[in-house]
């Protein structure tokens, strides 16, 4: 078909020209509908076009204005969100055809051209694609908050086919609108240029691009396969100066791909919203990112400037969502890889000057550019000629002045990934990297320097360190750390691991881990136990964290028995932890370390690095870390019941009890032997012939032989038992043994003894373990009953007698005589002279140190108080007799060992005769305030543990002598309290912290003349020793009063407000209470309290209980407020002062309602307002002095010396109009104005000072720069942001640059430029 027939086909002449006027009257911008018959003929119209298509038509009398209009017809048909298949094709492809006709020359003198129709064909893929088909759609389980109300827009229904022929008009409509492009200039027309730059942004995430694409100046339009490919293309033409000025075409496109970077999508003035990082979204960005250095590399110079603009909006404008960050991050990497050196510095330098002004997300961001950019080589300083930026280019700028900064940043978000990103700098490739790490936590002031050997132009980097002559002035550098500021750093690194933020603790591991894998830090039991300690954090979360570090840092450096004794502190007791979860992972490790590299031994057979690290932990586990046994058995018993302990495992543990790791493979054994069926009993029986026989057996490794030999006791015969039995009784009686071992033989012997009959086992017992009683009596009897006994004493021998003597006491207790008992007695106070007769008892009114000195060691005494502590286990008549004793020890005693000794007593004897000694109760509790830190911190770890197990209860003084421990002056026993109070005790009893509260205040001041509170009996010293009256101890009142409210719910925190009313204010308001000295303090401290920030609520339905609140305020609180004072102004009493500070804190929510609390008192209501008012203005005042901006910008630290240089002073370009209103930096007569005010000023001075806008400049531009002006580019102080869409009413669109004229820069150095705000406003009243 031809070009006529096809215009014939349309059937042109048959349109009627009313239609055809009135289309074009309404400058198509709306559908004008045609008589149904001539709608229908048209509809199955096609396109067609020649090189003399006007000759053609002239020729042929067709009306271009009709064939326009008809065009319009369809065009504004396929718009519609009714339109069918059809319609959206036809309307595709009568606006291709309009295109291609519009790239005809001739097409603007034959009036072809218009505006508005021109920018509807070009976005018509928008209406006519179904916007739904690439996304999924959301689950129809929402829920009915969100779907209620919302009318839903009926969504298009479109099958494949049908997709497949809108996708091939479409590809159509944008050939046609590329060839547009070749032919038809847009350089007069900069709103069609915008739009279309907005077109083609758009389809670049239309369909993904197979086989990827390239990107060069000239390319054949029919070889481009997909919609993505041609509108880079379309952005590439846009960019000629075939459309207009360079500068404003980039400008436009980079501002436009800032979006697609970004991975946000944003709407007609709305805010951008980010996309999900799906495969396509991230393959539309990583094109956009070639695209675009393919432009820098194309266009070079013109194009740098505004790729250094991208960058800064991409910092600018990132989100916080970490995903989100780690692709933009990628994208500026590689954006900078194509900047110059010079460039580069530059970008460097104003990230720095960012990080200290953005918002969190922004200062993640630069923390994420960070570590891309040390991935790069590093550039040479060579490379750079401006000698104030070559200091940008090192990476341990980057390190030091960029990341390592944030360690301190306000947000905890932002110091945990500043730590996380510090450990994985070590893991880079870069030396330079990891030495400038190094550097922060070592000093580097070993490097010395003569004078002779400074070399000219050293100055300009750094300072040398001078120590090679006396008496001269030590100057350390600028740059690198001193020796006290990497010692403070690795003290805040340690700090950071307690912080009160999981993620911060979390982030603190990782970093920690770094350092000491790669000997930044040195590897020392302070730094490791850290690690170690946080394996019992509270939080879950933190408590695997650092179970996971101390496995990697064990996998790091398996052969330093540091990190295996921390490995071992750190895992270990997490086998008993109450989270299952933690448990688990503490099993796991176990097993890879431990049980699944226990390999069978060969002589000569070579042990791996895994086997060797075993048997390290095993060795360890046997000597310095004997206290984690009982962990391990923990972990075995769990181990059993899984069946994961098999017979060869066994095999293979006996096959090592030969070799130089015996003692490990024995405490295996004494964990698993229990479990096992068949054992080899030959190799253990020569084994404990060996034992027996020698006195080379480590202790710990005779204890774990010991403890086997009684698992298997019962699969001897009754020969190999009883041969057993005789030996291990000679070895007991030779008192040879250490204590550990006599312990263990005890229990051994206990083993071998029992059977099924009760009667039987306990005549055995009787008979072995009181031979061994009446052994030690006949030694201790000379000793003590000789004048002279104790002179040629043995300490070692008579204190194992006694540990025996105890130990054996326990299985016998009908052989241990009262001869026995006053014989150890005597060990604790003098000789019995009426021993034999027995007639005259210990007087139970003195303590121990109060009778007649002996000359026993002070060791011999705290053994002795052990052994009459079992002694008195077994006979409850010796119970009455010595409690009291025990208990004047406790308090008089001056032994430390022999009071250490009675606590564990009391404590034990708790447990067995619980009514009995809970009398003595206070007793024990007041050794929380003893003078030794041992005493407090032993006395803790037992009540804690009685509390427990609820055989002691919460009465009387306990609970604030808890609370005084807290305040402990050692802060390891206070650490020690918080945790048992919290993690131990409150989860017991919830409503703990809250019942003792208010009688905390009245405790803590020794205030007892209430009728409730402070009533239980405590003697005068008790008083003294857990007083924290006064002024000098309001600190340490207030961290408890603090600790307990924390921890307090919203319920208990309202309901305490309420009793505090009721039982503390009322009974002064009542005059229950007097009002003298210790009253004016226990209200003063009152108010104080409820003044607290802690106090206030935390619920997330503030607003209902804020009205709760309100109501019972007004009703219960304020009517004892006013009376209290009234009768504070009576006695002109200070706590005045408190009561209205109260008031003001209260009442910061309830500003503008005082009068309606307080109408009973007006004169409070008016004094409360005024106060209220001054308050605000002095917040105000600090608000703007904080605001104050220092017309100086603060400058990096090593390029103080040029503070008016730019980092792109150099650059100058050619002058264009458009510029971004920035935020300007403040001047003197607008120093105090608003962010927005002064933006608004900037705008119009600008505009006065002869700013032209040409037509049609009013779309995606902002104001315009005065032509004829030189333009710099000043992105060194401040943040070029894109502000909102409305920021005038003539700015319809942000910009992307930032840009000042010469003439409005400030000449020479800025000036300090500080108001005070009380002189400006002297200033503005005397106007």
């Amino acid at each position: 078909m031809d070009l006529i027939s096809a215009l014939q086909f349309l059937k042109l002449n048959q349109i009627p020209p009313e239609w055809v006027d009135a289309v074009w009257d309404s400058e198509f911008t709306e559908r004008t509908p045609l008589e149904d018959s001539i709608e229908d003929e048209l509809a199955v119209s096609r396109d067609g076009a020649s090189q003399s298509i006007w000759a053609i038509l002239g020729e042929n009398k067709v009306s271009i204005k009709s064939l326009v209009a008809v065009l319009s017809f369809f065009v504004l048909g396929g718009k519609a969100k009714t339109a069918n298949i059809q319609q959206r094709v036809s309307s595709l492809h009568a606006a291709s055809i309009y295109l291609l006709l519009l790239g005809i020359p001739g097409s603007i003198a034959n009036k072809v051209f218009h505006e508005v129709l021109l920018d509807m064909c070009s976005d018509l893929t928008s209406h006519c694609w179904p916007q739904d088909s690439g996304k999924k759609r959301k689950k129809d389980g929402l829920k009915s908050s969100q779907a209620e109300g919302k009318r839903s827009k009926p969504l298009r229904k479109d099958n494949a086919e049908d997709l497949m022929k809108i996708r091939e008009a479409v590809f159509q409509l944008v050939q046609s609108l590329l060839r547009l492009l070749q032919t038809f200039p847009l350089k007069d027309r900069p709103q069609s240029a915008g739009s279309f730059t907005q077109i083609f942004s758009k389809l670049l995430s239309f369909e993904p691009i197979v086989g990827g694409s390239t990107f060069s100046a000239q390319q054949d339009i029919n070889k481009l396969k997909s919609v993505p490919e041609m509108a880079f293309y379309g952005l590439q033409l846009l960019c000629s100066p075939t459309h207009g000025e360079q500068k404003e075409s980039l400008r436009r496109v980079f501002h436009q791909l800032l979006y697609v970077i970004l991975m946000m999508k944003k709407g007609n003035g709305g805010k951008p919203t980010p996309l999900v990082p799906s495969p396509a979204v991230l393959s539309t960005r990583d094109q956009a990112v070639h695209f675009i250095c393919h432009l820098v590399e194309d266009l070079k110079e013109l194009a740098r400037p505004f790729l250094q603009i991208l960058l800064q909006h991409i910092c600018f404008q990132m989100v916080e969502k970490s995903e989100i960050r780690s692709h933009a991050a990628q994208a500026v990497g590689m954006l900078t890889s194509q900047m110059t050196s010079a460039d580069y510095a530059c970008f460097i330098k104003w990230l720095f000057n960012f990080t200290r002004k953005a918002k969190v997300a922004g200062r993640l961001f630069s923390i994420d550019v960070v570590m891309v950019l040390l991935e790069q080589p590093e550039r040479k300083a060579e490379e750079c000629q401006d000698p104030e930026l070559q200091c940008f280019l090192p990476h341990r700028f980057l390190i030091q002045s960029l990341l390592f900064t944030r360690r301190t940043d306000d947000s905890p978000t932002v110091q945990g990934h500043c730590l996380v990103c510090l450990a994985q700098c070590l893991e880079l490739p870069s030396p330079n990297v990891t030495r400038a790490v190094h550097n922060l936590f070592s000093a580097t002031g070993a490097q010395t320097v003569l004078e002779g050997e400074i070399t000219e132009g050293s100055s300009q980097a750094t300072q040398k360190t001078f120590r090679t002559l006396p008496f001269r002035t030590v100057e350390f550098s600028s740059t690198e750390p001193s020796d006290c500021e990497a010692r403070e750093n690795l003290a805040l690194l340690l700090r950071r691991v307690k912080d009160s933020k999981v993620n911060v603790r979390k982030s603190a591991l990782q970093a920690l881990v770094g350092l000491l894998k790669h000997n930044v830090v040195p590897m020392i039991w302070e730094n490791l136990e850290k690690l170690s300690e946080c394996c019992r954090d509270p939080a879950v979360s933190v408590k695997k964290k650092a179970l996971s570090c101390v496995g990697e840092l064990l996998a790091a450096k398996p052969e330093c028995s540091v990190v295996q004794k921390a490995w071992l502190q750190g895992v270990l007791p997490a086998v008993m932890d109450a989270e299952s979860s933690v448990q688990d992972k503490a099993l796991e490790a176990l097993d890879q370390v431990v049980l699944c590299s226990i390999k069978a031994y060969f002589t000569g057979r070579h042990l791996n690095a895994g086997q060797r690290l075993t048997w390290d932990l095993l060795t360890l586990l046997c000597n310095e870390c004997k206290n984690l046994s009982r962990c391990f058995s923990r972990a075995f018993g769990i181990w059993s019941k899984q069946n994961m302990v098999t017979q060869t495992f066994i095999t293979n543990l006996i096959s090592h009890t030969e070799a130089e790791h015996a003692s490990g493979a024995w405490l295996l054994l004494s964990k698993v032997i229990a479990s096992a069926s068949r054992l080899p009993y030959e190799k253990i029986l020569d084994a404990w012939d060996t034992m027996i026989s020698s006195n080379d057996v480590p202790v710990t490794t005779s204890c774990h032989i010991l403890c086997v030999m009684g698992d298997i006791a019962t699969h001897l015969n009754t020969d190999t038992r009883d041969r057993i039995i005789d030996d291990l009784m000679s070895w007991l009686k030779t008192f040879s043994l250490p204590l550990e071992v006599i312990c263990a033989a005890v229990e051994t012997l206990y083993q071998l003894g029992r059977s099924e009959d009760i009667k039987q086992t306990q005549a055995f017992l009787n008979q072995h373990c009181g031979e061994l009683v009446s052994v030690c009596e006949a030694y201790l009897a000379p000793i003590i009953l000789s004048e002279k006994g104790a002179q040629n004493l043995n300490e070692e021998l008579m204190v194992k007698h006694l540990h025996t003597l105890g130990v054996a006491s326990l299985h016998c207790p009908a052989k241990v005589g009262k001869r026995t008992v006053l014989l150890v007695e005597s060990v604790l106070t003098t000789r019995s002279e009426k021993l034999p007769g027995c007639q005259e008892e210990l007087p139970a009114s003195l303590p121990l140190s109060q009778f007649k000195a002996n000359s026993m060691p002070t060791k011999v005494r705290a053994h002795g108080v052990i052994t009459l502590g079992k002694l008195c286990l077994q006979h409850e008549d010796l119970i009455h007799k010595y409690l009291p004793v025990f208990a004047r020890e406790m308090e008089e005693g001056k032994e430390v060992a022999v009071r250490n000794n009675v606590v564990v007593i009391m404590c034990d004897l708790c447990v067995r005769y619980t009514n009995m000694v809970d009398h003595y109760i206070p007793n024990i509790s007041a050794c929380l305030g003893d003078n030794e830190a041992i005493i407090r911190e032993q006395t803790l770890i037992m009540l804690t543990n009685l509390l427990q197990d609820e055989f002691v209860k919460w009465k009387g003084s306990l609970f604030f002598r808890f609370m005084v421990v807290l305040v402990d002056p050692v802060p390891a026993i206070a650490s020690l309290c918080e945790y048992c109070l919290l993690h131990l005790l409150l989860k017991k009893n919830p409503e703990m912290f809250s019942q003792h509260f208010i009688e905390c205040i009245f405790h803590f001041n020794s205030y007892d003349n209430h009728k409730s509170y402070n009533k239980f009996p405590q003697s005068e010293r008790e008083r003294l020793q857990f007083s924290l009256k006064g002024a000098r101890n309001r600190e340490k009142r207030f961290r408890i009063y603090r600790f307990l409210l924390e921890h307090f719910t919203d319920a208990q925190r309202f309901n305490i407000t309420m009793k505090i009313n009721q039982t503390v204010l009322a009974c002064f308001a009542d005059d229950e209470l007097p009002l003298d000295a210790d009253g004016a303090d226990i209200l003063s401290e009152t108010f104080r309290i409820l003044s607290l920030k802690e106090m206030k609520l935390q619920a997330a339905q503030k607003k209902v209980v804020s009205q709760v609140q309100k109501k019972v305020f007004i009703e219960n609180v304020v009517p004892v407020i006013i009376t209290l004072k009234s009768l504070l102004e009576q006695k002109r009493s200070p706590v005045l002062r408190d009561l209205m500070a109260y008031l003001q804190v209260t009442m910061q929510d309830y500003r503008n309602e005082v009068k309606e609390f307080f109408s009973g008192d007006e004169q409070l209501a008016a004094e409360l307002e005024f106060a209220l008012k001054t308050a605000e203005k002095e917040r105000e005042m600090e608000e703007q002095m904080d605001q104050c901006s220092l017309t100086r910008v603060s400058r990096t630290p090593t390029a103080e010396r040029s503070v008016q240089a730019s980092p792109a002073r150099s650059r100058v370009l050619l002058p264009f109009t458009f510029a971004t209103p920035q935020p300007p930096r403040p001047n003197p007569p607008s120093a105090r104005l608003t962010h927005t005010d002064r933006r608004v000023c900037r705008l119009g001075s600008l505009a006065l000072e002869g700013t032209v806008m040409p037509k049609g400049a009013v779309d995606n531009r902002a104001i315009s720069t005065p032509k004829g002006d030189n333009i710099d580019f000043t992105f060194d102080d401040e943040v070029s942001a894109i502000f909102s869409d409305r920021i005038t009413s003539v700015i319809a669109e942000s910009s992307v640059l930032d840009v000042q004229s010469n003439e409005q820069r400030a000449p020479g150095l800025r000036q300090w430029n500080v108001q005070s705000p009380l002189r400006q406003k002297k200033k503005g009243s005397i106007v």
